[in-house]
């Protein structure tokens, strides 16, 4: 595994909610890293409880986070480690119902 590799398993394993994005929670600098924003509001997750990682800082974590989940494009959710997909998929799930229980602590 290559130290990119290596850390982006560590940032995925590392947080609860975790959004590979373009931009940050605050900030969004494309529009599908902006509605995936928009989206876990709606789930009623906090801005501030999603760790992001802005890919423009980064070209090495731009192009290893496709490999790492072998998804070509960005953003892209995790949720305790469990790559979930990007903006259209987040929206399907969320449409569904689906997302909310994903992001919602069980017990």
């Amino acid at each position: 595994m290559s130290d990119t590799q290596q850390r982006i398993d560590q940032l995925v394993k590392g947080s609860d909610v975790l959004l590979f994005m373009k931009g940050n929670a605050s900030f969004p600098m494309c529009g599908f890293s902006g509605r995936a924003i928009q989206i876990l509001k709606a789930c009623g997750v906090e801005p501030k409880n999603v760790t992001t990682v802005n890919v423009l800082e980064d070209d090495g974590i731009r192009q290893g986070i496709k490999e790492y989940s072998n998804w070509p494009t960005i953003p892209q959710l995790y949720v305790k480690g469990e790559f979930i997909g990007g903006s259209d998929i987040m929206m399907e799930m969320y449409e569904n119902g689906e997302l909310q229980q994903v992001l919602t602590p069980k017990g």
